[in-house]
């Protein structure tokens, strides 16, 4: 973890306090500490008392927030809230938007929803599995060292075309693997990025020549002004994009290693294919199965609900 992120020690608090003594603003403060302005900003206002900025008091006022937990955790009507939106598949940004278009008494944001879904509560609940992503973890993982794409002749994404960056142009693609549990269960999803076109694949292998053949299938029907471009990760099931290039001329362009934000469209798309085919399940299952699995769900978080507002009215 950076320095910029981690927690502010007891060290910095008394440094920070003797430059405010000198009268530095927070811009300076926050230069020499190592620190993003709004950092030192949020630790000052949410934990100076009467008499200023005190580095003993913000301790103890930071340490009884933590302890404190979450807001969704402290109220049985957030965490019924929050899990029902969740049952019905909506992601924590839109359970946070509804709650402001609602005008709740209480509103959440995003962050705070995935840190209270992958706390030790909600990983008891099962709350991670309800995402889209499905991840056990934030993040990603980590690796042993620095491992170099295998993919010959590859084109950064930065000199991608400048009307594929903006979405200006029809024609530009992005592409994707979806792995499942089974060795055998691999789809191509493919998904142009202005009009959001998705179309999905079942391939037979992870092989780079079975990729190169379903993509050439797939888009080489197209005119070619439709098959400009294509952005692809650095899997080597890609490795044959040369090939691809030369059959029907569509030009490939790879992310940077671990920058998976770079081909969002795809990614956002795979998320909400994984709701209906998750990882335990063969791509052959049934449609239906998924459905009877939503409405179970939903039916458990509005027993939670109902359980909430009861134990509220008794409150009352």
């Amino acid at each position: 973890m950076g320095t910029r992120h981690r927690h502010i020690d007891l060290e910095e608090r008394c440094r920070l306090r003797g430059m405010i003594e000198m009268g530095l603003n927070i811009s300076e403060i926050a230069r020499r500490l190592g620190r993003h302005r709004s950092t030192i900003h949020r630790e000052i206002e949410r934990n100076r008392c009467v008499d200023g900025y005190r580095p003993d008091s913000a301790a103890r006022r930071a340490w009884a927030r933590k302890l404190r937990g979450s807001k969704i955790e402290r109220s049985a009507e957030l965490r019924a809230s929050v899990e029902g939106g969740l049952a019905m598949g909506w992601s924590p940004e839109q359970i946070a938007g509804r709650m402001q278009l609602a005008e709740t008494a209480t509103s959440l944001s995003a962050e705070t929803i995935y840190r209270f879904v992958y706390s030790p509560a909600g990983r008891h609940a099962g709350l991670p599995r309800q995402l889209a992503q499905r991840k056990a973890r934030r993040g990603r993982r980590r690796r042993n060292g620095r491992r170099e794409p295998s993919i010959p002749n590859r084109t950064p994404i930065h000199q991608r075309p400048t009307k594929a960056h903006l979405r200006s142009q029809f024609g530009h693609w992005e592409g994707d693997l979806m792995h499942f549990r089974r060795q055998r269960d691999i789809l191509l999803t493919l998904q142009e990025r202005r009009s959001r076109l998705t179309v999905v694949r079942r391939l037979e292998s992870k092989d780079a020549r079975d990729a190169a053949a379903v993509v050439v299938e797939e888009l080489g029907g197209l005119p070619a002004r439709a098959r400009r471009t294509i952005t692809l990760d650095n899997g080597g099931e890609f490795a044959r994009h040369e090939t691809v290039a030369e059959r029907i001329g569509l030009r490939a362009f790879f992310c940077d290693p671990h920058s998976p934000w770079q081909r969002g469209s795809i990614e956002n798309a795979n998320g909400r294919l994984r709701r209906d085919r998750w990882r335990s399940r063969s791509t052959r299952v049934a449609k239906g199965c998924a459905d009877r699995r939503r409405r179970r769900a939903v039916r458990c978080a509005l027993r939670r609900f109902r359980a909430a507002r009861t134990l509220r009215r008794c409150r009352e």
